[in-house]
């Protein structure tokens, strides 16, 4: 009943797995390639990013019955080739739901009332009233593509200001409630002011928001990102931006981030990336958008939680 713990987790999680009679094993250092020498001996596994659990990792697991992923995401691990094992996969968007909400809200009147410019410029002695005068939310039409956790979160946060809140999601349908209308893609880019991306990383995500994808907005938009990097292509963001056809961006992830999420690029800064880095129509934040204390806990409480509900 070992259950091997490879990335840093809130005590609630250790705690709450012993409380299930599993003995933890806490190893936060040792390579991929030393952990599989020795996942033979594990019923569970606990992870963050820290590396993929590809194939050649999953089938040094002959015991193993779970993996438990601390996020919302399951891109990194081969769900294809843990199924075929039978490996039980969990996660955790109940948890950072909230967090990933507040953090696109906050990111969006950061770039409406131009808070970031305002505030370098107040700090240099600067004092620009007109030039800094910002938009209103109210009468805005937000769109959200994915309407999950995150995306219901964010629609949730909406409520009071005013707006008129639309989503399209290519997997589900008949979700429409008082936070929001359920739309078709072509009904969203005719009306949307704001959108909003809140999807996993997957092969028809991937580079999903290119040149064409934008064009076919009706109206000149804002875009914000805390989902994955990798749905937004940055050469057509930035060409975007350029002409203004996107008129501000709010990104918590970044195509070129490593898969760990735990630096920012594996090589030299991208050119691409530079122009993001020096534009003020641009709000940029270390994938934290779901990163908060109470978060923290919250999605180790669901882990735990959805634990006890599983038979082994």
């Amino acid at each position: 009943m070992k259950v091997l713990v490879v990335d840093t987790v809130h005590p609630v999680l250790i705690e709450g797995i012993k409380g299930l009679q599993y003995e933890i094993v806490e190893d936060y250092s040792s390579s991929k390639k030393e952990l599989i020498s020795k996942m033979g001996e594990y019923l569970g596994l606990v992870v963050r990013s820290r590396f993929p659990i590809d194939q050649q990792f999953l089938k040094s697991c002959s015991k193993l019955k779970f993996i438990a992923r601390v996020g919302a995401g399951m891109e990194n691990i081969d769900i294809p080739c843990a199924k075929e094992m039978g490996i039980h996969l969990i996660s955790a968007p109940e948890g950072n739901r909230d967090a990933v909400g507040e953090h696109a809200l906050g990111m969006l009147l950061m770039l409406f009332n131009n808070l970031k410019r305002s505030d370098a410029e107040v700090r240099q002695g600067i004092w620009k009233r007109e030039e800094n005068r910002g938009f209103e939310l109210n009468g805005k039409t937000i769109g959200i593509i994915g309407y999950g956790n995150m995306g219901s979160a964010f629609a949730e946060k909406l409520n009071g200001f005013g707006v008129e809140v639309i989503a399209y999601d290519k997997y589900k349908s008949g979700f429409g409630n008082e936070n929001v209308k359920e739309v078709s893609l072509e009904e969203l880019q005719q009306k949307t002011d704001v959108l909003s991306l809140h999807i996993p990383q997957a092969a028809d995500t991937l580079g999903m928001v290119n040149e064409n994808f934008i064009n076919a907005f009706a109206k000149n938009f804002y875009l914000i990102n805390t989902a994955r990097g990798k749905s937004v292509n940055t050469t057509s963001l930035v060409k975007a931006l350029e002409n203004g056809k996107i008129k501000g961006a709010c990104l918590d992830v970044l195509e070129f981030e490593k898969a760990s999420f735990e630096n920012m690029f594996d090589s030299d800064i991208p050119k691409e990336f530079q122009y993001l880095l020096e534009s003020d129509k641009v709000i940029l934040s270390p994938h934290i958008a779901g990163w908060t204390v109470e978060s923290n806990q919250k999605m180790a409480e669901t882990i735990v939680s959805k634990l006890k509900a599983i038979q082994f």
